[in-house]
């Protein structure tokens, strides 16, 4: 079988760099992208020849797309991309500067990586593109309506990429990533956070959907129970919580 080859782009700390490990000991090519170079560079060196790394923002850098090109080039090719850049938090006082980049970060950019993986991915005869979306994209949210408004547009394009990836052929497989709390710096000002997952076991179970091809992953998975509730649950109820 010829070396397998994924980029994580987001992949300084959380669910990311542990995600990049466990294909690592899996015997794959990892490549990986996020904004702190230090960061990456500790990755390279505790896997020389088996990682590869680029640094820069997605946010800011205008040619993102050609340097993630120049790191598909250094792993030889690509079969999996993971777009687990993404990033918000809570914002009580609506701070519009707050809400703005998160919409910058999670709409923009994501956009802009998700069109470029797909035409990649299809132009090479297929592979899979995942992204970290996440349940708070359910149902709106009064303590971060930005980081909930922006997760349901990832959801919902996802789906259409996955609708355009079946009507291609499907040699594009996409995937939705939707965790519910995992301990990371996202969520440390998040109250009241229940079936929270550590970073590990969160890697893990994405690590095992991808490999199973699943359109849908919930991490952990009995959240999937928790987005169900949430979406039949009557607008009245979720306004009192």
């Amino acid at each position: 079988m010829d070396q397998q080859r994924i980029i994580i782009i987001g992949a300084t700390s959380g669910i990311g760099r542990a995600l990049a490990e466990i294909y690592v000991r899996n015997g794959w090519t990892v490549g990986v992208t996020g904004r702190r170079k230090e960061l990456l560079d500790t990755l390279v060196a505790a896997h020389p020849g088996r990682v590869v790394a680029a640094a820069f923002d997605v946010t800011e850098e205008a040619d993102c797309t050609d340097r993630l090109e120049a790191l598909i080039a250094a792993l030889g090719g690509v079969d999996v991309i993971v777009i687990s850049a993404g990033g918000g938090a809570m914002n009580p006082p609506l701070d519009y500067e707050l809400e703005r980049a998160t919409v910058e970060l999670n709409v923009r950019a994501f956009t802009r990586l998700a069109v470029w993986a797909y035409h990649e991915l299809s132009r090479r005869g297929g592979g899979q593109l995942a992204a970290i979306t996440s349940v708070a994209g359910t149902r709106g949210s009064r303590q971060a309506p930005a980081y909930s408004a922006t997760k349901a547009f990832q959801i919902a394009y996802l789906e259409g990429l996955q609708q355009k990836a079946r009507n291609a052929g499907g040699q594009v497989r996409v995937t939705d990533i939707r965790p519910g709390f995992v301990k990371t710096k996202l969520v440390a000002g998040m109250p009241n956070r229940f079936w929270e997952a550590d970073v590990e076991r969160a890697a893990r179970q994405i690590h095992q959907g991808l490999a199973g091809r699943k359109r849908v992953i919930y991490v952990t998975k009995r959240w999937r129970l928790v987005a169900w509730i949430y979406r039949i649950a009557p607008r009245w109820l979720l306004e009192r919580l």
